[in-house]
């Protein structure tokens, strides 16, 4: 199979730049003899899009399927979410049939580790389309779990953010608190030799909800690491500083655990002095001490749907779909609901 990274050579154009002009990139700014040039020698090469080689129908029982990992060992051993995605892949993957030789993860990979038998990969985390053509470039069908990139080719399974971090914002609201903090962890987006931050959904939204009410603080929104101990560390510098709001959300459950403990370690009572909203709803948070109100993600489904796209594709499905997972508010002690802490018993 003939490789952009063949008709690069042969048209001595970098393999990002035939990459784009292959997939007509409109935004990339090439004179048309060199379009031109790329397009005609990748025809004399029998060069095939993404689009050409997902036409023919394949028999998932003897496709090899990938799995691309984009966060660490370490972050998946931090915080469940992402394990738990990868659990429902692997889980689907032996009830379907499919066959996951390969598990990459992309801080270990390098241009072209990932084998030339895999054509068909499952991406969980954020990765810039161009780099991972440069991984690998002879990809027929991939599917996006948890990030949504060009849905005009591409399958993609993810969160409605803004509408999950409101459903828990209206119901600390709605519980009467005015002083809110987050607490939260920065996700990256890999580039070609480069990460690049993005705007958060969850701590975006909480900002919007605040602003809304005049009420945002900036000292008051904390961002580290999806981790215990980032959480844990945080909490700890906003009691230095005597910035503890009465009450906190925060984007994961993981987190919130590492809050909690610097917060009773100082005397402060969850949820009588300092209220608790969380998100994921890991097999932990129902035996924090509190249990945690959180909002519920189906992680693993999201694995799980993952393959049934995936082998939908190779029965010759060549519309992409993007699927949104619906979130669910679980409410537990950590948020006063149940305590009462004043305010009317809502369940």
């Amino acid at each position: 199979m003939v490789t952009i990274k063949e008709i690069a050579l042969k048209t001595n154009y970098s393999s990002s730049t035939v990459s784009r002009v292959l997939n007509h990139d409109q935004s990339l700014s090439v004179s048309p003899e060199t379009r031109q040039r790329i397009l005609s020698i990748a025809k004399e090469l029998g060069y095939k899009t993404v689009q050409e080689r997902r036409s023919t129908k394949s028999d998932p029982s003897t496709e090899k399927v990938g799995i691309l990992l984009c966060h660490s060992v370490e972050e998946e051993l931090n915080d469940s979410y992402f394990l738990s995605i990868r659990q429902g892949i692997e889980n689907e993957c032996k009830k379907q049939g499919v066959q996951t030789t390969e598990l990459f993860r992309l801080n270990n990979l390098q241009t072209g580790q990932i084998s030339k038998d895999i054509e068909h990969l499952i991406v969980v985390g954020r990765i810039n389309h161009e780099l991972l053509e440069q991984l690998s470039d002879q990809l027929k069908n991939i599917v996006y779990i948890n990030h949504l990139t060009d849905e005009s080719q591409f399958d993609s399974i993810v969160l409605d953010f803004e509408k999950a971090t409101r459903q828990a914002m209206d119901h600390l609201l709605g519980l009467g608190y005015k002083d809110i903090g987050y607490i939260g962890g920065q996700e990256i987006e890999y580039y070609s030799g480069r990460q690049k931050e993005f705007e958060e959904g969850r701590r975006a939204t909480f900002q919007k909800v605040m602003e809304e009410r005049g009420s945002f603080d900036p000292r008051k929104c904390l961002v580290g690491k999806f981790s215990i101990s980032d959480g844990y560390r945080l909490m700890k510098e906003a009691i230095e500083q005597e910035l503890v709001p009465e009450a906190i959300f925060t984007a994961s459950d993981s987190m919130a655990l590492g809050v909690i403990r610097a917060l009773q370690e100082q005397q402060y009572r969850v949820p009588e002095d300092v209220a608790i909203v969380s998100f994921n709803d890991i097999e932990l948070a129902e035996y924090s001490n509190p249990p945690l109100t959180t909002v519920r993600v189906p992680t693993e489904e999201m694995g799980r749907l993952g393959v049934t796209m995936m082998v939908d594709r190779l029965g010759g499905r060549e519309i992409p779909l993007k699927v949104v997972v619906p979130t669910e508010l679980v409410i537990r002690e950590s948020c006063g609901a149940r305590k009462g802490r004043g305010r009317e018993e809502i369940i």
